[in-house]
């Protein structure tokens, strides 16, 4: 079995509160694009136990590794007695905001769900995912949707509008247990209008979505001031032509929105040269899972 697990950006990313037990209460419009990893599932009948393969040597493939996390969740608590192996291919950029890790764990529940015929429904699947990660209901859910309380309280919402969206990785990775941690929720003077986002997307209105007031990520505040080669890049991207450049997650990945193909890819021609060692992507909203191939380095 085949699943692709695609990329997320935030359009918007707002910190409403931390909970006592030291989770922050979020706020924020989650998107997925058409960059994926790709798995492959394969029951091994008779056979005992996970195995997990991947194209990158320092990518984990053990219990470290939320795709043998997610796999073992749903086939315990069945009681499957067959074995699983598993190949994943990354292309996502790790540790970059765009929950590839996260997609890769989503991906390989529908998939478990699917090969041993266990029944579950999305939502069922989604509350299990909770327990893997953050993000991973998001990412079975899939689409765009607002997202609430520590990331569990999902809404979908209607496609975002069309648009070209640029994505750019500095060559630098960011613990988002870190970012949080850094971050002082009391003292944020500037909260994203994440429900006018929506209702921009609601209406079709992409210069509505992506306006300074509603298209904003306050995590940036921490990151960004670490890290002043986010906001040259977001720079570059708003002077190429996109209606807004922000970024995703807790970072460092950059993404910028624009409405014109000709202007996306100047954009990605002019960071690819003068940002050799950054990722640098142009892909497209992806609204249930993608049939594309992404475009890049």
């Amino acid at each position: 079995m085949y699943l692709r697990a695609t990329a997320k950006i935030n359009l918007s990313l707002d910190v409403v509160g931390k909970r006592e037990d030291g989770y922050h209460e979020v706020r924020m419009i989650m998107q997925k694009v058409g960059m994926y990893d790709r798995l492959m599932l394969e029951a091994v009948r008779g056979g005992h136990g996970i195995s997990l393969t991947t194209n990158l040597s320092y990518i984990p493939t053990d219990e470290n590794n939320l795709v043998v996390k997610a796999a073992r969740l749903l086939m315990e608590e069945a009681g499957v007695d067959d074995g699983l192996r598993i190949r994943l291919d990354k292309f996502i950029p790790v540790a970059a905001g765009l929950a590839g890790g996260s997609a890769d764990a989503a991906m390989t529940m529908i998939g478990v769900n699917r090969l041993f015929s266990l029944g579950l429904t999305e939502a069922q699947l989604m509350e299990r995912g909770a327990r893997i990660g953050a993000d991973v209901p998001y990412c079975i859910l899939e689409g765009t949707a607002l997202s609430e309380g520590i990331g569990e309280i999902l809404t979908p919402l209607p496609p975002m509008p069309a648009a070209h969206i640029l994505l750019s990785k500095p060559n630098i990775s960011v613990s988002t247990k870190d970012v949080y941690a850094a971050l002082d929720a009391t003292e944020i003077s500037a909260h994203p209008d994440v429900r006018g986002q929506a209702e921009a997307i609601r209406a079709g209105d992409l210069c509505g979505m992506t306006e300074p007031s509603r298209m904003a990520n306050v995590l940036e505040s921490v990151t960004g001031s670490r890290y002043p080669v986010i906001g040259a890049i977001e720079q570059v991207m708003m002077e190429m032509g996109a209606l807004r450049a922000i970024m995703s997650g807790s970072g460092p990945t950059i993404f910028g929105i624009f409405d014109d193909s000709t202007k996306a890819e100047a954009c990605r021609k002019r960071l690819r040269r003068e940002r050799p060692t950054a990722r640098t992507f142009l892909t497209w909203p992806d609204t249930r899972g993608g049939k594309k191939q992404h475009e890049g380095q």
